[in-house]
């Protein structure tokens, strides 16, 4: 696995073809909430905990002046789910405190999913009421997962939403991901590669490019030059260690002279100047007729500091090769939840048949039944809506599109408790950049605009 610099990105999707497997976890049994637990004793004492139940995701509403969403962190929950194990630890850590009661525990000490998961592939975009998930089982087996899922699929997928419009912001130019030092150590993983997802050539974390196979990049900070006795020298260091290739950050002291001494350490080879203060478009044009005149015409620019879609999009026109994304894109860019809920929407009753159920608080509605979902396309291949299925379990259970405009959503990912490895691991990774690099070029051309508005397309019902 080699290095990507910053100035030099291979046109990978950000996903190395060696894809590397996840590393083996502990037990993710308590990343919950208590409440969780408590229900689960409930009904198993009142008898109701085996009864079928289906329980969906799905957000409400997008954050304010989005279009779209994109989900992120399905590949991340069929990792977490197979190690949801209750295990000697946590078993006396749950009694000892009181959590659950003896029954309980012993209810937990075999637990294992052994239900079905239905959802939208990983990077599909999505809108209000999109019923991205669906878990079917037991009561005692899905509601459990509640939180886990929860706490996966918001997160993940505000980064790859924010991603996703710095990527369209950016158009061609690939954007680099480096929010590490802005997050929690392992929110920094799941930020890279929900990234990746949305759209990023590449990482500066490298547990992420070890677990998802990603490509990781970085050269050096303005550390490195100031510990060096002059520019000159720090550069000259550089080189020689790392090539011509790589990326010189220009800008500790003077950033015209400091262009002058890359030049004279990399030549005109040199791969990349890197801008990380002041105004980048119009130091950028500087920069680009300082490196013309030297006759660097072939080295490139990447930006960085504190960039997000909006900065992003006001250099559209400055000649900037590359941007380099921390803080804003792993909180989300001002978004860092979408909103997104885990409801039970059907449960059998007591002769066994699934009867749908919905809450009806006001404000915070959700839709009783089983749903199925499609996209409606265009004769451009543009979509034009989203269409919720509704009707008895068993039709919309086996639904199928008779239309030839209608392109169903939800995908198998786990069946009988047998996760999919489709979807896990680096190979899931890339599967889910292409899928929203597809599952994007279809909305209609406003969905980019980073203006605020409507969802890009409506959403429908048709009932069966």
């Amino acid at each position: 696995m080699t290095e990507l610099d910053r100035g030099s990105v291979a046109p990978t999707n950000g996903v190395l073809p060696a894809a590397l497997p996840p590393t083996a976890r502990p037990s993710t049994a308590l990343l919950t909430d208590k409440y969780e637990l408590t229900m689960l004793q409930a009904a198993l004492a009142d008898g109701t905990a085996h009864r079928h139940c289906v329980f969906e995701v799905f957000t409400r509403r997008l954050p304010a002046g989005r279009r779209y969403g994109v989900l992120a962190g399905t590949g991340r929950v069929l990792e977490a789910l197979p190690q949801f194990r209750f295990d000697d630890a946590e078993l006396e850590y749950l009694l000892a405190t009181g959590a659950v009661d003896s029954p309980t525990a012993d209810y937990l000490s075999s637990y294992r999913f052994c239900g079905s998961v239905l959802g939208y592939a990983e990077g599909e975009t999505f809108f209000p009421g999109s019923p991205i998930l669906q878990v079917e089982g037991t009561f005692a087996e899905a509601v459990i997962l509640e939180t886990l899922i929860l706490s996966i699929l918001n997160y993940d997928s505000a980064v790859a939403s924010a991603a996703s419009r710095m990527t369209s912001a950016a158009v061609d130019r690939p954007c680099l991901e480096m929010g590490a030092r802005r997050a929690h150590e392992q929110a920094a993983v799941a930020a890279a590669r929900a990234a990746v997802i949305g759209g990023f050539a590449g990482t500066s974390n490298l547990e992420a490019g070890f677990r998802y196979g990603l490509q990781t990049i970085g050269t050096a900070a303005h550390a490195y030059t100031l510990l060096h006795d002059d520019e000159k020298s720090a550069f000259a260091s550089q080189v020689a260690t790392l090539g011509t290739g790589t990326t010189l950050l220009v800008d500790t002291y003077d950033v015209r002279q400091g262009v002058i001494n890359a030049i004279e350490a990399g030549g005109t080879g040199l791969g990349a100047v890197r801008l990380d203060s002041g105004d980048l478009g119009v130091l950028a044009v500087e920069v680009r007729h300082q490196l013309d005149a030297l006759g660097a015409t072939g080295t490139k620019i990447t930006v960085t500091s504190d960039l997000d879609e909006y900065a992003i999009a006001s250099l559209a026109a400055s000649p900037v090769d590359s941007y380099g994304v921390g803080t804003s894109l792993v909180t989300g860019s001002g978004a860092p939840t979408c909103g997104m809920v885990y409801k039970l929407v059907a449960r059998a009753d007591a002769t066994g048949v699934l009867q749908p159920v919905a809450k009806a608080s006001p404000g915070k509605p959700s839709q009783g039944g089983r749903k199925s979902a499609a996209r409606r396309l265009g004769d451009d291949g543009r979509a034009v809506e989203e269409v919720l299925v509704t009707g008895p379990d068993g039709a919309v259970a086996g639904w199928q599109p008779a239309e030839d405009d209608l392109r169903p959503l939800l995908v198998p990912l786990v069946v009988g408790g047998a996760v999919d490895s489709r979807w896990v691991g680096a190979y899931g990774v890339e599967t889910a950049a292409r899928t929203h690099h597809s599952s994007r070029a279809e909305l209609p051309r406003g969905a980019r605009r980073l203006s605020a508005g409507d969802p890009a397309i409506p959403t429908t019902q048709l009932a069966i």
